[in-house]
């Protein structure tokens, strides 16, 4: 029974099986660690496999072994080296774990593998783009080395690499946009590599790197009026349709006049126009139904004239073919916004018009999501709700008009109504004012009054001085009955301890 065991005196792991009915024993220099056994274990599977076959071959696996000489009359085909065989070399003389492990193919034979086997998941336009991603980086740099020899280091120097090249126009280096998507081509390759062969992924904890945030730039209302009124009259309609329903510019080109309904008034994008040729929509959630306006539905009206009898689509060129979308960049979007003098930007920015235009007017974001084929409401709050101040300009104006409304006649005050249980509010100038409450207890001034005069004829004298004024000409308002007596929590306990302790009489 073939197994992995470890020996007594010190502790390392060895494969035991049987080849020709001879009993083999083959020493390691690893540790007898969980991590090791396991390694072990798949590389005796895949003796067992070959000895099966009849395709193992001794020396490919153990090239020193002492047993070779006693193994010698055993005839064995000439058999390639396999690549298991060939990483054991490493393994069976002490390859620590952080070792690469020359396991699989070569990436060049596995990335062709893997790509034909997932092409069929992918749009067309997709699969260009990874072809070109593939020859022209990745095969380049990893082509001829084995999926399992690749290490950590290589990935990394090779990502370093991509900041180095030469980009677009006179900028060094490939955007932070642009390495992310190489390296994560290369991290599905090498990922599923790892797990079809049996070792680490180099492309663990190799994070993206941070790309810098572009806000879009959408047009307001003023501009888009001006933009369709200043364009060239064969795409007026071409504008009016995109700046209103936020169609992707594939899905605006590939627009179909079977997709047109008129009497329900929608549009219905079943189709997108990518790289000369008509496919599925970016997503499922793409495939959607947007409501015509009225702008939409006049425009529509007008370009039916023009191309429904002539072309399958809406905006096509003279030949009857979808627009182009680099020669429409070229020769008429930029053009046009030089023109007006405004702020060069992408024509996909008309979508995000729609999305703020729609936002500012009120309508519902639900409504909304839906009409610009996205599955939730969370992409739109994130990237076009801070918009809608800059394009109304009057953040906070439900607010001001409530506050115009009630705050102009003044706040309301609740008013008793005579003879009556009800309560009506009325603005506060035209309330009847709170009276103003009497003095009472000991500030009334009688009663501090009263309270001097006892204390002066007790003395002999006055102890206030403005008292001789109030004696003189008698102005103080009200009487000794007006005033109220002092509270009877502590005026009844006094009197009733005065009764029952006279006076004392000082000798």
């Amino acid at each position: 029974m073939p197994s992995i065991r470890n020996r007594a005196d010190n502790g390392l792991l060895f494969f035991e099986f049987r080849f020709n009915g001879i009993r083999c024993r083959e020493q390691t220099l690893l540790p007898d660690t969980p991590t090791n056994r396991k390694k072990l274990e798949k590389v005796l599977a895949k003796i067992e496999s070959e000895i099966a076959a009849g395709t193992f071959v001794y020396a490919n696996y153990f090239p020193n072994s002492k047993a070779l000489k006693r193994l010698a009359k055993v005839a064995t085909p000439a058999v390639e080296e396999t690549s298991t065989a060939r990483a054991v070399h490493e393994i069976v003389n002490g390859a620590g774990n952080d070792q690469p492990t020359s396991v699989g193919p070569q990436f060049k034979d596995f990335a062709t593998t893997w790509f034909d086997e997932r092409s069929i998941e992918w749009r067309r336009s997709h699969i260009k783009s990874l072809l070109s991603t593939l020859n022209g980086r990745l095969i380049p740099h990893f082509g001829g080395k084995v999926v399992g020899s690749i290490t950590k280091s290589d990935v990394l120097e090779f990502r370093a690499t991509l900041a180095k090249v030469k980009g677009r126009g006179e900028q060094v280096g490939l955007s932070p946009k642009r390495i992310n998507e190489i390296m994560g081509l290369l991290r599905q390759i090498l990922n599923e590599a790892a797990d079809r062969f049996q070792f680490t992924s180099p492309m663990t904890n190799i994070k993206k790197l941070r790309q810098k945030r572009t806000d879009v730039d959408p047009f307001n209302l003023v501009d888009v009026q001006r933009i369709i009124a200043t364009v060239r009259a064969d795409y007026k309609n071409y504008f009016t349709t995109r700046f209103l329903t936020g169609m992707r510019t594939g899905e605006v080109h590939g627009l179909k006049w079977k997709y047109v309904d008129f009497d329900l008034r929608i549009l219905r994008v079943r189709e997108t126009f990518v790289l000369g040729e008509d496919e599925y929509t970016k997503t499922d959630g793409s495939q959607r139904d947007i409501q015509m306006s009225q702008p939409v539905f006049d425009a529509l009206k007008s370009q039916f004239e023009a191309t429904g009898m002539v072309s399958e689509y809406v905006f096509c060129n003279l030949t009857g073919q979808p627009i182009d979308n680099k020669n429409f960049s070229d020769r008429v979007w930029y053009p046009l916004l030089r023109h007006l003098g405004l702020t060069a930007r992408r024509p996909y920015q008309m979508r995000h018009t729609a999305a703020t235009l729609w936002l500012a007017s009120g309508e519902a974001p639900e409504w909304i999501a839906r009409q610009l084929g996205h599955t939730s409401t969370e992409m739109l709050f994130r990237v076009y709700s801070r918009y809608v101040p800059n394009l109304t300009r009057q953040d906070g104006s439900a607010m001001e008009r409530l506050l115009a409304s009630q705050m102009s006649q003044g706040p309301l005050i609740e008013q008793k109504v005579a003879g009556s249980s009800h309560s009506i509010f009325v603005p506060a100038q035209d309330a009847a004012p709170q009276p103003v409450p009497k003095l009472r207890g000991m500030h009334h001034p009688s009663y501090v009054r009263s309270q001097d005069r006892t204390r002066g004829q007790n003395h002999g004298h006055l102890t206030h001085p403005m008292d001789l004024d109030d004696l003189g000409d008698g102005t103080i308002s009200g009487s000794n009955a007006d005033a109220q007596p002092p509270p009877k929590f502590w005026a009844t306990p006094l009197q009733a301890w005065m009764q029952t302790h006279p006076p004392l009489q000082l000798s």
